[in-house]
């Protein structure tokens, strides 16, 4: 730090098993990574690389390499897994981890229907070749799940070899664990955290308003994913709280 703030919440160093987080990239240029490194790469412990846009994202080897000398791992959103999975392309996407040397993948269902018995098969298999993350919730808005099928469902993911569970909200921030209006459902969150360990959440929060709703539950060290590269230092501040949304909070 550039000074020394008397009193401040204190911040696990990185490697982090808590107080993670995960910024969305949906399409940086090299230009723009290397603008985002300068500056975040010290507050950042993951990277995504948004749904299946490594796909088509021009320069991705090069893109992956930046990262990588940055000391940043990057994965793959679930959307790619998704993708190929229904195009029954499994040993494919392997394949791609491998290609790309992935120390990370994201098994998610978001946008697909598949029995979930399949989807923890899934994550047993490739927890033998990398870290999975994996997600929880529907991106489909009119799909609301009840509190006991959340926990049902991570529980389940994390004994079938998950590393982390993300609880889902979309880039956007208005489903799963928050109302269409970007509001948390509050209760589905409480029972949530009854029976699963914080340590093992990821809550997508790309919203400021949810950021310090969940900074101001958990504390500083609670795991936030979906923040936007520009949002990297402010979502620091915040979990410092030396910003006005969390500046009494931290206040003894």
């Amino acid at each position: 730090m550039n000074y020394e703030i008397k009193g401040l919440p204190e911040r696990t160093a990185k490697p982090r098993n808590s107080g993670l987080t995960m910024v969305m990239d949906k399409g940086l240029s090299l230009r723009q990574v290397k603008d985002f490194i300068e500056v975040g790469a010290g507050y950042t412990d993951l990277v995504k690389l948004g749904w299946a846009t490594s796909y088509v994202t021009p320069n991705l080897d090069a893109k992956l390499k930046l990262y990588k000398e940055a000391g940043l791992p990057v994965y793959f959103g679930g959307t790619l897994f998704e993708a190929m999975i229904v195009r029954g392309q499994f040993d494919d996407y392997c394949r791609i981890l491998d290609k790309y040397q992935m120390e990370y993948a994201e098994v998610s269902d978001g946008s697909i229907t598949i029995e979930h018995d399949e989807k923890c098969e899934y994550i047993r298999k490739l927890s033998k070749l990398t870290t999975v993350i994996s997600e929880v919730g529907s991106k489909d808005v009119q799909k609301i799940f009840a509190p006991y099928k959340w926990i049902k469902l991570m529980s389940a993911e994390i004994e079938a070899g998950s590393w982390k569970v993300i609880a889902e909200a979309r880039e956007s921030g208005n489903v799963g664990i928050y109302r269409d209006s970007g509001e948390v459902r509050q209760g589905l969150v409480d029972e949530i955290l009854t029976q699963i360990p914080e340590e093992t959440i990821i809550w997508e929060a790309p919203q400021k308003a949810q950021q310090v709703w969940f900074i101001k539950l958990i504390g500083a060290n609670v795991s936030l994913g979906n923040i936007a590269p520009a949002d990297i230092i402010p979502l620091e501040t915040l979990r410092l709280g030396i910003r006005s949304d969390t500046f009494e909070h931290f206040l003894k």
